[in-house]
């Protein structure tokens, strides 16, 4: 008996063993066939979606339904507009896996995914729920306990809930921290460096990247891992001495970057993984870190003045980007794009390229149609283009037209400070129109008093609104306390371009007030620095007024009328009689559009390379 029962057993064994055989053997046949659809070129996806659905009709087990629902969803997620379906399986993956033990793959892959769904269609309420029940059931699974958190962190950042982001990136360093992953912990606190940079949280800043400097020097692990550990970190530092205007300064830490930038491109990608598994992480490939490095160049070059280098990196930047793109759809690629195109058509408006800038804003205009996220991030920086491209053609109602819509979109104190220095250069080109929102623009960018924004540049440049301004109304004694001030602070960090602005500038204040030598003195240094960086509204204006100097002095306006005026009759603009002389000593061969110098440099000088991190 016993053997007969014995036999019958292993019998059952043997039938049980030879289904699951052929039940396996089904599974991957299907399987298989579905990857051979979803990797041929052109991918067949509709094929690979019927192989996977062909899965069900077997009732296959658990295991196998969640994870064939995950690969459904994937499959739909990527490469269709079924986002209705994409959804319905992943969720149906979420649910099945979380009643499976030991399926910590398949389940949070699903919550992953799913989340980035719920994004997708705006149900950001939706996703915060299931990111943050994957991350409390994670914590025994270091790879994807530190990846929810990431995902959860970035989903804050997208809100503009940065004081949420930060609290996440500092749990996710401690739980770094405490499975030994320094690698990780120091990515973590990058991203809180870079979200507390963001927020101008200057204090917490700097403790911070001395200690992410700290662990990135003694960690020992993969070179390529510790080179963009050491790229994430500089360029965090470049982009705070930029925001802050500091181009002088930040020249140290830019050549170590671009040092480490070459480093990287020489070390090949090592296929060891790491043996702990929170180190599965990387900041950017390596390819979207050299674009990352030219960017941030070109960020300085415009910055400096030296805007035949800003063309030279934008156009490999670009070139590079091109490449990049045919094989990655990644959204930072057209971030990069939108940002590095918002540089090059400042340089084209500055050196007299107008008609490739309005072309190149059209390209930024569609770039960021494509995308609504970027749209929103770009739009106050979309519409100051315009209206530097409209004050660059003279059509000034445009151009405030168009500042104000920019003020209304934008939250950044920086780019605030720069529209609204731009908009006062706007307003004292059209004289007494707009004297009382002159008054107000001019009194919240008081470089005296409380300046809104620590930016070296902008602070500068405010210096030389004021100057322009003042020079207006005739009183030129303070305008060149305003103008001084301004070349002491572009001299002590290498603002070329505001330097080149205002030793024109007060080159013409001496011509008016008839010190002939001492205009030329200022004229001459503006010229050959214009000639350097180059800009043409700069060359053209001293070139002008050292043609002017040359002529017989019937042609000079006694300077006594920049101030008098008949009763009853208007004030006369100091520049007025001024232009006319330049027009006159300028001959046929200039339009008198391009004599209006002092004016147009109103807006020129401000041009000091606004720079944000990219999202």
């Amino acid at each position: 008996m016993a053997a007969q029962a014995a036999a019958a057993a292993a019998q059952a064994a043997a039938a049980q063993a030879a289904q699951a055989e052929a039940a396996e053997s089904w599974y991957l046949a299907l399987l298989g066939f579905a990857e051979h659809f979803r990797t041929s070129s052109p991918p067949k996806i509709r094929l690979c979606v019927h192989c996977l659905q062909a899965v069900f009709p077997f009732k296959p087990p658990q295991r196998i339904e969640a994870r064939t629902h995950l690969q459904l969803g994937s499959v739909l997620y990527h490469h269709t507009k079924n986002s209705e379906q994409a959804r319905s399986h992943l969720e149906k993956a979420w649910l099945i896996s979380q009643q499976i033990p030991q399926f910590e793959d398949v389940k949070f892959e699903a919550a992953s995914l799913l989340s980035e769904l719920y994004c997708q269609e705006n149900s950001v309420d939706a996703a915060k729920p299931l990111l943050r029940k994957a991350i409390q059931i994670s914590q025994q699974t270091p790879y994807w306990h530190c990846r929810l958190l990431f995902q959860l962190a970035q989903l804050h950042t997208l809100e503009k809930d940065l004081v949420s982001a930060c609290d996440l990136l500092g749990v996710g360093a401690e739980y770094a921290r405490v499975v030994g992953s320094e690698y990780t912990r120091a990515l973590f606190l990058l991203s809180k460096g870079m979200l507390l940079l963001m927020e101008r949280k200057l204090q917490e800043v700097h403790p911070l990247l001395t200690l992410c400097g700290q662990i990135v020097e003694n960690w020992q692990g993969n070179p390529i891992q510790k080179e963009s550990l050491r790229v994430f970190f500089l360029v965090l530092q470049v982009t705070h001495y930029l925001d802050a205007g500091q181009v002088k300064s930040v020249k140290p830490c830019l050549k170590q970057l671009q040092q480490c930038i070459q480093t990287i491109s020489t070390l090949h990608d090592d296929e060891i993984l790491p043996s702990n598994p929170a180190d599965l992480f990387h900041w950017l490939p390596k390819e979207h870190m050299c674009v990352l490095v030219y960017l941030v160049t070109v960020m300085h070059s415009m910055q400096a003045g030296y805007l035949e280098k800003a063309q030279k990196y934008t156009d490999k930047a670009l070139m590079q980007l091109e490449k990049l793109k045919m094989l990655d759809c990644s959204p930072i690629l057209s971030s990069f794009q939108v940002i590095l195109l918002e540089h090059i058509i400042m340089c084209r408006l500055v050196t007299g390229h107008k008609a490739t800038a309005l072309q190149e804003i059209s390209q930024v205009c569609q770039l960021c149609q494509q995308s609504p996220r970027l749209f929103s991030n770009h739009a106050a920086q979309l519409h100051t283009l315009l209206g530097l491209y409209c004050v660059s053609v003279n059509c000034m109602d445009n151009a405030e037209a168009q500042f104000t819509t920019a003020l209304r979109l934008t939250n950044h104190q920086e780019l605030w400070a720069f529209i609204v220095t731009n908009l006062a250069s706007v307003y004292i080109r059209e004289g007494n129109r707009h004297q009382e929102v002159l008054y107000s623009l001019l009194e919240r960018i008081n470089p005296d008093h409380s300046f809104p924004v620590s930016s070296h540049c902008l602070r500068a440049a405010a210096f030389y609104v004021r100057g322009l301004f003042s020079f207006f109304q005739g009183r030129y004694n303070e305008a060149k306390r305003f103008l001084r001030e301004t070349l002491k602070m572009s001299n002590a960090e290498d603002l070329n371009r505001l330097t080149a602005c205002s030793l024109v500038l007060l080159g013409h204040i001496f011509y008016v007030l008839g010190n002939h030598r001492e205009s030329n003195n200022m004229v001459v240094p503006a010229m050959q620095l214009a000639s350097k960086i180059p800009d043409m509204s700069v060359q053209l204006w001293s070139s002008a007024l050292l043609r002017v100097d040359r002529w017989p002095a019937p042609c000079a306006v006694p300077s006594s009328e920049w101030t008098q005026h008949q009763p009853g009759q208007p004030p006369v603009r100091p520049l007025e009689g001024t232009a006319q002389l330049l027009r006159a000593s300028l001959g046929p061969d200039v339009s008198p559009t391009s004599t209006q110098t002092a004016l147009e440099l109103s807006l020129d000088a401000c041009w000091c390379g606004y720079s944000q991190l990219p999202s």
